[in-house]
């Protein structure tokens, strides 16, 4: 009789800790698989940043160059074929 009882209490205790043991590991597979997850995300949002400073210093460049009139007059004859008085444009294709 007190054996059965002890196996019992063996079993039920064995299970219990098994059960406690796989939430727990699965608590802990969960918790890597989403430090893995933000890793790559940011990741990510470095490439992110990084490209949209490149970005920023092409259109910084850009805003600089707009701000001298020679520069935006060439600009406009080539971009729209203004032309100045008596001249002619040919444009020639690009390959």
């Amino acid at each position: 009789m007190k054996r059965k009882r002890i196996k019992k209490n063996l079993l039920f205790f064995s299970v219990l800790y098994l059960v406690v043991g796989l939430v727990l590991l699965q608590s802990v597979f969960s918790t890597f698989y989403n430090i893995y997850l933000k890793t790559k995300e940011k990741r990510n949002f470095e490439k992110q940043l990084i490209e949209l400073k490149e970005k920023e210093e092409e259109l910084n460049g850009t805003v600089t160059k707009l701000q001298n009139p020679d520069y935006v007059a060439r600009y406009a004859r080539e971009k729209y074929l203004y032309s100045k008085d008596g001249e002619i444009i040919i444009r020639i294709p690009e390959e």
